[in-house]
């Protein structure tokens, strides 16, 4: 038992970087681990705006630690410096930058108005975060094409830009405190759930693509450059729902070919 407990971490690597343990490095390297203090940085520094009343900055740096979150990886895997300690340290940034910022500037910015249920609200976005990470931690593995369960950086990102565009319109929080409460709860509900949510892991970045693909992400750029809060929102809550729609199509689909196999059998019986 003391030997599996041991063996734990490196099983772990393998599955979160394909590779053999031989392969992960032992040391700690500052490029990497840079991307994932700015990450950690950016999402305690949205706490400390949220306490400071400054919501659409805190907002906007909640998607900085986005950014900077989905670099450390990206660059550690290109470097040939992933270790066993950058690993760790993301998982435990993702917790402050994902889980902890969002459920607090949250809370300051309106649910802070409802009492009890507003922090008991905030307190299962954390613990819904802290388990979609542990989840994720252990069956790395079997999360390559598709997610199981709303990631963290997205249920973040939901709430986040939802506060950037009230703020936008010149609102405060206790005017939408019964639509952040049920996002709220629905975005915790969907990174517990098993419900799938495409990974776009599959997307290689070094392959060779059309030319209308790049263009088209240059005309997406300059559409988010234009209007951050709106398109932002509207992308992530069409994420957001992506992910229930295509468990309802999947599930639909394996009752047509469980009716259809079942016709085939008794097809073949009265033969």
């Amino acid at each position: 038992m003391t030997r599996m407990y041991n063996e734990l971490p490196q099983r772990l690597e393998i599955k979160m970087t394909g590779k053999s343990d031989k392969s992960i490095r032992k040391g700690i390297y500052i490029l990497p681990n840079l991307f994932t203090t700015g990450a950690l940085f950016s999402g305690f520094s949205a706490i400390v705006q949220a306490s400071k009343g400054d919501f659409e900055l805190a907002a906007i740096l909640i998607f900085v630690a986005m950014v900077l979150d989905g670099l450390d990886g990206r660059v550690a895997r290109m470097t040939n410096t992933t270790s066993e300690f950058g690993i760790q340290y993301d998982s435990l940034s993702d917790m402050v930058s994902f889980g902890l910022a969002p459920a607090l500037v949250v809370y300051e910015w309106s649910l802070n108005s409802m009492g009890k249920l507003g922090w008991l609200v905030a307190f299962i976005y954390a613990v819904a975060a802290a388990l979609r990470l542990a989840r994720f931690n252990t069956h790395a593995a079997h999360e390559k094409s598709v997610f199981q369960g709303l990631p963290s950086p997205s249920a973040a990102a939901i709430l986040a830009a939802f506060i950037w565009v009230v703020n936008d319109y010149g609102m405060t929080g206790a005017d939408f405190k019964i639509s952040i409460l049920l996002l709220t709860l629905v975005a915790a509900i969907l990174m517990v759930s098993n419900v799938p949510f495409r990974s776009f892991k599959d997307f290689d970045l070094k392959s060779n693509v059309p030319f209308v693909v790049v263009l088209g992400i240059v005309i997406a750029l300059v559409v988010i450059v234009y209007d951050p809060p709106r398109v932002l929102f509207a992308g992530f809550f069409i994420y957001l729902v992506s992910g229930p729609v295509t468990a309802l199509l999947n599930r639909k689909k394996g009752k047509e070919d469980l009716k259809g196999r079942d016709a085939d059998s008794s097809e073949k019986d009265s033969d």
